[in-house]
Protein backbone atom coordinates (compact mmCIF):
# COMPACT_ATOMS: atom_id res chain seq x y z
CA UNK A 1 0.00 0.00 0.00
CA UNK A 2 3.19 2.36 0.40
CA UNK A 3 6.51 2.27 -1.21
CA UNK A 4 8.99 4.85 -0.27
CA UNK A 5 12.27 4.57 -2.39
CA UNK A 6 15.12 6.35 -1.33
CA UNK A 7 13.83 9.50 -0.21
CA UNK A 8 15.86 12.56 0.33
CA UNK A 9 14.84 16.04 1.73
CA UNK A 10 16.95 18.66 3.07
CA UNK A 11 16.04 22.23 4.88
CA UNK A 12 19.07 24.23 3.79
CA UNK A 13 21.75 22.23 5.69
CA UNK A 14 19.31 20.20 7.98
CA UNK A 15 19.29 16.96 6.31
CA UNK A 16 15.69 15.69 7.03
CA UNK A 17 15.98 12.89 5.09
CA UNK A 18 18.93 10.74 3.69
CA UNK A 19 18.13 8.13 1.25
CA UNK A 20 15.08 5.96 3.27
CA UNK A 21 13.40 2.89 1.51
CA UNK A 22 10.61 0.84 3.51
CA UNK A 23 7.41 -0.58 2.12
CA UNK A 24 4.02 -0.97 4.09
CA UNK A 25 1.71 -3.93 3.17
CA UNK A 26 -2.38 -4.01 3.20
CA UNK A 27 -3.55 -4.16 6.48
CA UNK A 28 -0.21 -3.87 8.73
CA UNK A 29 -0.19 -1.24 11.47
CA UNK A 30 3.16 -0.05 11.34
CA UNK A 31 4.71 2.20 13.84
CA UNK A 32 7.57 5.24 12.99
CA UNK A 33 9.83 5.07 16.09
CA UNK A 34 12.56 7.42 16.37
CA UNK A 35 14.13 10.46 18.80
CA UNK A 36 12.51 13.93 18.29
CA UNK A 37 14.48 15.41 14.55
CA UNK A 38 14.76 11.98 13.42
CA UNK A 39 13.03 12.45 10.53
CA UNK A 40 9.64 10.94 10.91
CA UNK A 41 7.13 13.97 10.30
CA UNK A 42 9.09 15.03 7.40
CA UNK A 43 8.52 11.09 5.91
CA UNK A 44 4.90 11.34 6.62
CA UNK A 45 4.60 14.58 4.88
CA UNK A 46 5.96 13.16 1.75
CA UNK A 47 4.01 10.05 1.70
CA UNK A 48 1.00 12.33 2.27
CA UNK A 49 2.15 14.55 -0.65
CA UNK A 50 2.14 18.22 1.55
CA UNK A 51 6.30 18.09 0.80
CA UNK A 52 7.98 17.21 -2.19
CA UNK A 53 11.50 15.49 -1.57
CA UNK A 54 14.68 16.68 -3.45
CA UNK A 55 14.63 12.44 -4.63
CA UNK A 56 13.58 9.50 -4.42
CA UNK A 57 9.88 8.75 -4.87
CA UNK A 58 6.98 7.20 -2.76
CA UNK A 59 3.83 5.37 -4.05
CA UNK A 60 0.51 4.87 -2.10
CA UNK A 61 -1.91 2.06 -3.58
CA UNK A 62 0.35 1.99 -6.77
CA UNK A 63 0.34 5.94 -7.89
CA UNK A 64 3.06 8.33 -7.33
CA UNK A 65 2.42 10.86 -4.89
CA UNK A 66 4.77 13.38 -6.92
CA UNK A 67 2.16 12.72 -9.72
CA UNK A 68 -1.39 12.95 -9.48
CA UNK A 69 -1.13 13.90 -5.59
CA UNK A 70 -5.08 14.33 -5.19
CA UNK A 71 -6.04 11.15 -6.38
CA UNK A 72 -3.34 9.81 -4.20
CA UNK A 73 -4.41 11.62 -1.08
CA UNK A 74 -7.87 10.64 -1.59
CA UNK A 75 -6.93 7.24 -0.64
CA UNK A 76 -5.34 9.13 2.77
CA UNK A 77 -6.56 9.79 5.94
CA UNK A 78 -4.01 12.22 7.68
CA UNK A 79 -3.67 13.30 11.20
CA UNK A 80 -0.97 15.31 12.04
CA UNK A 81 0.23 15.99 15.26
CA UNK A 82 -1.89 19.30 16.14
CA UNK A 83 -5.16 18.24 14.52
CA UNK A 84 -6.19 21.13 12.45
CA UNK A 85 -9.79 21.45 13.63
CA UNK A 86 -12.65 24.28 13.31
CA UNK A 87 -12.91 25.46 16.77
CA UNK A 88 -16.32 27.46 15.90
CA UNK A 89 -18.30 24.79 14.97
CA UNK A 90 -19.77 22.00 16.76
CA UNK A 91 -19.05 18.45 16.49
CA UNK A 92 -20.66 16.96 13.98
CA UNK A 93 -20.95 20.81 11.82
CA UNK A 94 -17.22 20.03 11.75
CA UNK A 95 -16.73 16.49 10.41
CA UNK A 96 -20.22 17.74 7.69
CA UNK A 97 -17.78 20.09 6.81
CA UNK A 98 -14.68 17.98 6.11
CA UNK A 99 -16.45 16.22 3.91
CA UNK A 100 -18.06 18.58 1.74
CA UNK A 101 -13.82 19.56 1.31
CA UNK A 102 -13.58 15.80 0.29
CA UNK A 103 -16.09 16.00 -2.28
CA UNK A 104 -18.48 13.55 -0.69
CA UNK A 105 -22.19 13.68 -1.33
CA UNK A 106 -25.23 14.83 1.10
CA UNK A 107 -26.32 11.04 2.06
CA UNK A 108 -22.89 10.30 1.98
CA UNK A 109 -21.54 12.74 4.62
CA UNK A 110 -24.57 11.71 6.35
CA UNK A 111 -23.77 8.29 6.66
CA UNK A 112 -20.46 9.06 7.34
CA UNK A 113 -20.33 11.46 10.06
CA UNK A 114 -22.84 8.70 11.99
CA UNK A 115 -20.64 6.00 11.32
CA UNK A 116 -17.38 8.24 12.79
CA UNK A 117 -19.39 9.41 15.39
CA UNK A 118 -20.02 6.00 16.80
CA UNK A 119 -16.98 4.06 15.87
CA UNK A 120 -14.49 6.98 17.75
CA UNK A 121 -16.86 7.84 20.56
CA UNK A 122 -18.09 11.31 20.15
CA UNK A 123 -21.71 10.81 20.92
CA UNK A 124 -21.50 12.13 24.35
CA UNK A 125 -20.08 15.65 22.98
CA UNK A 126 -21.70 15.39 19.37
CA UNK A 127 -23.45 18.75 19.83
CA UNK A 128 -20.69 20.84 21.65
CA UNK A 129 -18.29 23.21 19.95
CA UNK A 130 -15.25 21.30 19.30
CA UNK A 131 -13.41 24.38 20.42
CA UNK A 132 -14.52 23.41 24.24
CA UNK A 133 -13.63 19.79 24.14
CA UNK A 134 -10.84 18.01 25.79
CA UNK A 135 -7.88 17.28 24.57
CA UNK A 136 -8.75 13.46 24.16
CA UNK A 137 -11.97 14.55 22.77
CA UNK A 138 -10.31 16.73 20.08
CA UNK A 139 -7.90 14.02 19.47
CA UNK A 140 -11.32 11.38 18.07
CA UNK A 141 -12.66 14.15 16.39
CA UNK A 142 -9.48 14.47 14.23
CA UNK A 143 -8.83 10.69 13.91
CA UNK A 144 -13.33 10.74 12.55
CA UNK A 145 -12.38 13.65 10.18
CA UNK A 146 -9.10 11.45 8.63
CA UNK A 147 -11.59 8.85 8.59
CA UNK A 148 -14.53 10.06 7.07
CA UNK A 149 -14.06 9.20 3.56
CA UNK A 150 -13.58 5.89 4.22
CA UNK A 151 -9.60 6.10 3.11
CA UNK A 152 -8.03 2.42 2.71
CA UNK A 153 -4.39 3.89 4.25
CA UNK A 154 -4.44 5.81 7.80
CA UNK A 155 -1.17 8.24 8.92
CA UNK A 156 -0.78 9.47 11.96
CA UNK A 157 1.20 11.83 13.74
CA UNK A 158 2.12 11.30 17.62
CA UNK A 159 -1.64 10.33 17.92
CA UNK A 160 -1.57 10.55 21.81
CA UNK A 161 0.77 13.68 22.39
CA UNK A 162 -0.25 15.28 25.34
CA UNK A 163 -2.97 12.72 26.79
CA UNK A 164 -3.61 11.34 30.23
CA UNK A 165 -3.26 7.58 30.52
CA UNK A 166 -6.69 6.86 30.28
CA UNK A 167 -7.28 9.03 26.91
CA UNK A 168 -3.88 7.11 25.92
CA UNK A 169 -5.50 3.92 26.19
CA UNK A 170 -8.96 4.83 24.51
CA UNK A 171 -6.98 5.90 21.42
CA UNK A 172 -5.08 3.02 20.82
CA UNK A 173 -7.71 0.94 21.11
CA UNK A 174 -9.36 2.67 18.29
CA UNK A 175 -6.02 2.40 16.51
CA UNK A 176 -6.15 -1.48 16.87
CA UNK A 177 -9.95 -1.49 15.31
CA UNK A 178 -8.47 0.75 12.69
CA UNK A 179 -5.85 -2.11 12.30
CA UNK A 180 -8.33 -4.55 11.30
CA UNK A 181 -9.85 -3.06 8.04
CA UNK A 182 -7.35 -0.41 6.93
CA UNK A 183 -3.15 0.20 6.83
CA UNK A 184 -2.18 2.28 9.44
CA UNK A 185 1.09 4.24 9.96
CA UNK A 186 1.52 5.75 13.30
CA UNK A 187 5.04 7.96 14.06
CA UNK A 188 6.15 8.04 17.84
CA UNK A 189 8.63 7.93 20.32
CA UNK A 190 6.97 6.10 23.24
CA UNK A 191 7.81 2.25 22.63
CA UNK A 192 4.92 1.53 24.93
CA UNK A 193 2.68 2.67 21.85
CA UNK A 194 4.30 0.43 19.58
CA UNK A 195 4.53 -2.50 21.72
CA UNK A 196 0.66 -1.76 22.56
CA UNK A 197 -0.51 -1.29 18.84
CA UNK A 198 1.32 -2.13 16.21
CA UNK A 199 2.63 -5.13 14.09
CA UNK A 200 6.24 -3.79 12.71
CA UNK A 201 8.07 -0.85 13.58
CA UNK A 202 10.54 1.22 11.36
CA UNK A 203 13.44 2.99 13.66
CA UNK A 204 14.58 6.27 11.73
CA UNK A 205 17.44 8.19 13.25
CA UNK A 206 19.00 11.57 11.75
CA UNK A 207 17.41 10.94 8.64
CA UNK A 208 18.47 7.14 7.82
CA UNK A 209 16.55 3.83 8.86
CA UNK A 210 18.53 2.28 12.12
CA UNK A 211 16.20 -0.82 11.99
CA UNK A 212 12.93 -2.22 10.98
CA UNK A 213 11.18 -5.38 11.67
CA UNK A 214 8.67 -7.27 13.84
CA UNK A 215 8.87 -6.27 17.51
CA UNK A 216 10.57 -9.63 18.14
CA UNK A 217 13.03 -9.12 15.56
CA UNK A 218 14.01 -5.48 16.78
CA UNK A 219 14.42 -7.21 19.94
CA UNK A 220 16.91 -9.72 18.63
CA UNK A 221 18.91 -6.83 17.17
CA UNK A 222 20.06 -6.21 20.70
CA UNK A 223 23.41 -7.71 21.85
CA UNK A 224 22.55 -11.31 23.34
CA UNK A 225 23.66 -10.30 26.92
CA UNK A 226 21.48 -11.41 30.09
CA UNK A 227 19.76 -8.45 32.16
CA UNK A 228 19.17 -8.69 36.00
CA UNK A 229 16.31 -6.26 37.97
CA UNK A 230 17.40 -6.12 41.87
CA UNK A 231 16.41 -3.82 44.26
CA UNK A 232 19.29 -4.02 47.01
CA UNK A 233 18.97 -2.69 50.74
CA UNK A 234 22.02 -0.82 50.19
CA UNK A 235 23.26 2.47 49.70
CA UNK A 236 24.75 3.17 45.98
CA UNK A 237 28.06 3.77 47.25
CA UNK A 238 28.54 0.00 48.82
CA UNK A 239 26.48 -1.45 46.07
CA UNK A 240 29.06 -0.24 43.21
CA UNK A 241 32.20 -0.84 44.88
CA UNK A 242 31.05 -4.65 45.59
CA UNK A 243 30.00 -4.70 41.96
CA UNK A 244 33.49 -3.94 40.76
CA UNK A 245 34.36 -7.25 41.76
CA UNK A 246 32.03 -9.16 40.35
CA UNK A 247 33.40 -10.27 37.37
CA UNK A 248 30.80 -10.24 34.03
CA UNK A 249 28.57 -8.26 35.76
CA UNK A 250 28.04 -4.60 35.39
CA UNK A 251 25.59 -2.34 36.88
CA UNK A 252 23.31 -0.66 33.50
CA UNK A 253 20.93 1.90 34.99
CA UNK A 254 20.00 2.87 38.61
CA UNK A 255 15.96 2.63 38.67
CA UNK A 256 15.44 4.23 42.08
CA UNK A 257 16.67 7.89 43.75
CA UNK A 258 19.93 8.08 45.41
CA UNK A 259 18.04 8.62 48.57
CA UNK A 260 15.91 5.66 48.55
CA UNK A 261 16.46 2.99 51.53
CA UNK A 262 16.05 0.41 49.06
CA UNK A 263 18.07 0.67 45.60
CA UNK A 264 16.26 -1.16 42.71
CA UNK A 265 18.72 -0.76 39.60
CA UNK A 266 19.72 -3.19 36.44
CA UNK A 267 22.61 -5.69 35.67
CA UNK A 268 24.01 -6.69 32.69
CA UNK A 269 26.08 -9.83 32.12
CA UNK A 270 28.54 -10.07 29.44
CA UNK A 271 26.78 -12.83 27.57
CA UNK A 272 23.45 -14.60 27.24
CA UNK A 273 24.50 -17.08 30.01
CA UNK A 274 22.01 -17.26 33.41
CA UNK A 275 23.63 -15.41 36.42
CA UNK A 276 20.98 -15.30 38.49
CA UNK A 277 22.69 -17.47 40.93
CA UNK A 278 25.61 -15.64 40.86
CA UNK A 279 24.45 -12.24 41.83
CA UNK A 280 22.38 -14.13 44.64
CA UNK A 281 25.65 -15.76 45.91
CA UNK A 282 27.42 -12.26 45.35
CA UNK A 283 24.60 -10.08 47.57
CA UNK A 284 24.59 -13.25 50.40
CA UNK A 285 28.41 -13.43 50.70
CA UNK A 286 28.74 -9.29 51.00
CA UNK A 287 25.89 -9.40 53.43
CA UNK A 288 23.44 -7.52 51.21
CA UNK A 289 20.18 -7.90 51.24
CA UNK A 290 17.68 -8.66 48.41
CA UNK A 291 14.32 -8.01 47.95
CA UNK A 292 13.67 -8.50 44.39
CA UNK A 293 15.96 -10.46 41.54
CA UNK A 294 14.61 -10.77 38.25
CA UNK A 295 15.95 -11.95 34.56
CA UNK A 296 14.65 -9.29 31.91
CA UNK A 297 14.43 -10.22 28.30
CA UNK A 298 15.56 -7.44 25.48
CA UNK A 299 13.01 -4.25 25.54
CA UNK A 300 12.13 -2.30 22.53
CA UNK A 301 12.98 0.67 24.50
CA UNK A 302 16.83 -1.14 24.90
CA UNK A 303 17.23 -1.80 21.45
CA UNK A 304 15.98 2.14 20.68
CA UNK A 305 18.10 3.38 22.64
CA UNK A 306 21.00 0.89 21.03
CA UNK A 307 20.17 1.76 17.39
CA UNK A 308 19.90 5.86 18.16
CA UNK A 309 22.71 6.80 20.46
Amino acid sequence: MIRVEQLRKRFGEVRALDGISFEVSRGEVVGLLGPNGAGKTTAMRVVTGFLRPDSGSATVDGMPVSGDSIEARRRIGYLPENAPLYSDMDVVEHLDYIGRLRGMGKAERRNGVEEMVSVCGLAPVAARGVGGLSKGFRQRVGLAAAMLHRPEIIILDEPTSGLDPNQIAEIRNLIREMGRERTVVLSTHIMQEVEATCSRAIIINEGIIAGQGTIEELRGKSPQRSRYTIAARAGRERIAAELSKLAGISLEEWLSDPSDENQRLTLRGDDAGDRAEEIFRWAADNGIMLSELARSSNSLEQVFRELTQ
